[in-house]
């Protein structure tokens, strides 16, 4: 099974859950940038949820399908089409050899995602087919993926008419938003900013800058300021670590972060809530913080996955 890479104008890579147990080396985990989405698409077309994924950002993506197959999309922002037809997101699909398969992009949302049933295959690299940039490692040769590049798939088991026309509930799916309010955990650096820069933080809007990639969105408002000039030894960071350089505009880590950080950091955006923030667009979205306990965020956490594989409808 394969699929071929026809036209990519954004940045389309193939990532699985992540390259873990290896962050103690300096090696960043990487994995999709919507953990939500890349496990509702394996979920429609009955993946494991380790297998590989394509994820596809920032501009429009055409592949064609060089066999049969029934593959998923999922995500936010981009429209799709395959062969003449319009489909919506959050759907699975049998798709016939020589169709070709559109990504269009539109305004609200930065990240999709396509699985392919049986996974995409490619070499493993520290335990993982997760694409990591910066390295140059995993996934297609450690790039992204550029026209002309054939994607091996694995062995089609089935081709049942309910894997092919799966959808996920709507009220399963997170509340993808342009102005999220986004739960985040103080600390652990929160005694080195002010009084002042605190309530600023929790009560003003930001925007994603430009400049933010995979490794951390860069974000723009009001700046903060810390107490006092002393400079932090560099410690572990994680995804959704909000580093605050000395310029006051915090940095929130993404899936390609790296695994230590010598700015202070006065929170860490909830796992849960990791999706919508990673689907916010640059200069267009309006985000707020608000204060959460480490008890409510694995709640909402677990509230958020532990229903998604029982949201799958099936056509009658």
């Amino acid at each position: 099974m394969s699929l071929e890479v026809l036209e990519v104008s954004g940045l389309a890579t193939i990532q699985d859950v992540g390259r873990n147990g290896w962050r103690r080396f300096g090696v960043p985990t990487s994995g999709p940038m919507d953990t939500f989405a890349f496990q509702a698409a394996n979920a429609l077309v009955g993946n494991a949820v380790e297998y590989a994924a394509l994820e596809i950002g920032l501009g429009d993506t055409t592949f064609q399908a060089l066999e049969d197959c029934v593959i998923a999309v999922t995500g936010a922002g981009y429209k799709l089409s395959v062969y003449i037809w319009d489909f919506p997101l959050w759907s699975s699909f049998f798709v016939r050899a020589g169709w070709k398969i559109h990504f269009n992009k539109v305004e609200a949302g930065l990240w999709a995602y396509l699985a392919v049933t049986g996974g995409i295959q490619t070499e493993e690299i520290l335990g993982s087919h997760s694409t990591y940039l910066r390295g140059m490692f995993g996934g297609f040769k450690g790039r992204q993926l550029q026209a002309g590049d054939v994607i091996r798939t694995g062995n089609l088991s089935h081709l049942s008419p309910e894997i092919a026309a799966r959808t996920i509930a709507p009220e399963a799916v997170p509340a993808y938003t342009q102005n999220p309010t986004i739960d985040v955990i103080l600390g652990p650096q929160t005694n080195d900013f002010t009084d002042e820069s605190l309530k600023t933080f929790l009560s003003s809007e930001y925007s994603v800058s430009l400049t933010s990639d995979r490794m951390g969105y860069r974000l723009e408002g009001p700046a903060l300021t810390y107490c006092n000039k002393t400079e932090l030894i560099s410690e572990g960071m994680t995804v959704g670590s909000i580093q605050v350089p000395s310029n006051g505009q915090p940095i929130v880590m993404m899936a390609d972060c790296p695994t230590t950080g010598g700015y202070p950091k006065i929170g860490t955006v909830a796992s849960a809530d990791l999706p919508v923030f990673a689907q916010c667009v640059p200069n267009k979205s309006r985000i707020r913080f608000r204060e959460t306990t480490v008890a409510r965020a694995q709640k909402k956490y677990r509230e958020l996955m532990s229903g998604l594989r029982n949201s799958i409808l099936e056509e009658d």
